[in-house]
Order: structure tokens, then sequence, then C-alpha cells
């Protein structure tokens, strides 16, 4: 019996992404030649290779379920996408069994390895790609962290001492580069404020950010311990970084107040949703840590994940089939 799934709607390929840590997807038509040539290679690794919420194998038929082609650019047939922790990381055009059957068993060899290899701060907090992930994706809903244009990064008030602003960045876990005596975290530097400028790459719809700061290894009555932030304010579509005095008068697009309740105790992270409406058009953030949660004079953030959607949904365009001679 087939192990692959077959994608009805939408929202069943959301649900997907969201519970399978790696999702192949064949992208086909029923008009398709060489889609029907390589179906039975596809069928194949999914037979062999299926591991439920591990690696899952599904079809789309492109005719049928537009939107999603939509979503994904998909103009030639077959195009298959391979995700990671609801990321496309491979995208393979036209029927070539063997680049396909080696994109998918070196993930499937990722993925087995998975559980020995992972380190850092907590056991589930890395992907398969060995990308920290302190929280889990909303539905529909990916970490486009990688379209921060790291170039760009402008912090104030970090202390030189310890990271800069690409380390909050860093796709691994936290902690586990300190093990290997590198910096691995940033802490603020005169005070307990921090202003950090985020441009990015392409414009985003920002849902949700994912902001890691592990406990202090001191005394908890030790002043010179660093803070996890308490106090944020958000501001959208600056062209350069605030001063601490510019953000007094700059309208704030939305101010977050942290609890001690929303930091996972496994993770060290706050997952915080914003109001995803004033988040729409997004071409750079600038996040101002405005106070820590306690009574010291420095705060600490040794991740910060952004999640939401890369740009704008292209045309679907005319559709093509693509042959192993054309493949990529």
């Amino acid at each position: 019996m087939s192990k692959t799934v077959q994608i009805q709607s939408p929202a069943q390929f959301s649900s997907l992404l969201s519970s399978s840590r790696i999702v192949v997807v064949d992208f086909y038509a029923d008009w398709c030649g060489p889609c029907k040539a390589i179906a039975p290679v596809y069928e194949q690794l999914s037979s062999q290779l299926s591991r439920p919420n591990q690696i899952t194998f599904t079809k789309v038929n492109t005719d049928n379920q537009q939107e999603i082609a939509q979503s994904y650019n998909i103009t030639a047939m077959p195009t298959f996408l391979i995700f990671k922790q609801s990321r496309e990381v491979t995208r393979i055009r036209g029927a070539n069994p063997a680049q396909l059957s080696t994109a998918v068993q070196k993930l499937a060899a990722e993925a087995s390895g998975y559980s020995s290899n992972s380190a850092g701060f907590g056991e589930s907090s890395t992907s398969s790609s060995g990308a920290w992930l302190g929280a889990s994706l909303p539905r529909g809903y990916t970490d486009v962290s990688d379209q921060v244009d790291v170039k760009g990064l402008d912090f104030l008030n970090v202390d030189s001492d310890f990271g800069n602003a690409r380390t909050v960045f860093e796709p691994s876990a936290p902690g586990k580069a300190a093990k290997e005596g590198k910096d691995d975290h940033i802490e603020s530097d005169t005070d307990e404020q921090l202003m950090m400028f985020i441009p990015f790459q392409t414009t985003l719809k920002v849902h949700t950010l994912h902001i890691t700061s592990l406990p202090s290894q001191s005394n908890d009555d030790d002043e010179e311990a660093p803070m996890r932030p308490k106090t944020i304010q958000l501001y959208t579509n600056r062209s350069h970084v605030l001063g601490f005095d510019e953000a007094e008068d700059t309208p704030v697009t939305q101010t977050i107040t942290l609890s001690p309740q929303d930091w996972d105790a496994k993770t060290a992270t706050a997952k915080v949703e914003l109001r995803f409406v004033k988040f729409q058009n997004v071409t750079s953030l600038v996040v101002f840590v405005v106070d820590g949660e306690g009574s010291g004079e420095k705060t600490r953030i040794d991740r910060l994940r952004i999640v939401g959607e890369t740009g704008e949904k292209r045309s679907m365009g005319k559709l093509e089939k693509i042959g192993h001679e054309q493949g990529e």
C-alpha cells in the first residue's frame, strides 16, 4: 500500500508541513508524460523512506491545487520540493531520478541521525538541519530568518566582550558554540537597553518572533547577572537604527511585555505573536529592548528567529512539462 499522501487542500498541506520534520512534494499533472515516467521511482522512495512525523512524501496535482502551486511558483512539470522544518531546502525541476534519489536519501540519513547528533540547549530545540527553533511554528508559517540582511544589521549598546549582531541569527543551538569557547550570545553594555536594526532582503509578513535568552548561571541575587528582556517595542520599515532618544518620538508599531511564564523552561525561548495586520509589508524591523526582567543592569539575548511569509505570491504563469534532458 502506498504511503504517499495525496494533497487535497492548502490546509492539509500546511498541516503536514507543521507536523512532519521532512516533507517531500511531487508537483505533477495528469497530462505530463515525464511526471508519469518518474512516478514509480518516487513511489519506491516513499515506500522505503516514509516515517511518521519524520519523513512524509506527498503529491500535489497542479491542476486541482492551483493555489498551492502558485504559492511556491511552480511553473514546470514535474517539480519536486523538499522541506525541512517547514522551510524549502531543495527544488528539483524535471524528471531526474538520480538527482531526486540522492537528495531524498541524504535527508533521510540526516533524519535518522537527528537524535544522536543534536546538541545545545534542549534536546528538541533544533531541526534536522541543525537550525535552532526554540518554539513551534504557527500553522502555515515558516522560519524566514534566512531573509535577514546580515550585512545591514546595526545594534546599539552591545557589550563588545560578547557576541555581535550576527550572533543572534546563528542557526546553531544556543550554548553549542560557547562550549567551544566562542561568543554565543549578546549582552547590553552600559545599561539594560538594546536597540536592534534588522533589515530584510525581501518584503516579509512577520507573524511571530522567537526570542531565546538562556537563564543566568549566577546566583539569583547577583545584580550583575544579565536579565531576560521584559518590555520590547517594535518599529517597522525604518531606514536605519533608531537612537534611544529618537525612539521616544517615533510611533511604536507594537509594545510587548513578557512575563516569566512566557519563557519555555526547556528551550529558554519566548514565543511572541504579533498583531499580524500591522506587519504585512515589512522591509525592516527595529527591536528595542526597553528593560529586563529583574534588578540587574544588563539584558541578554542568545537567539532571535523571525517567523512569517516571504514576499507576495507570484502568478502561476504557463505550465510546461520537463523531461530528464531539460531538468536542472
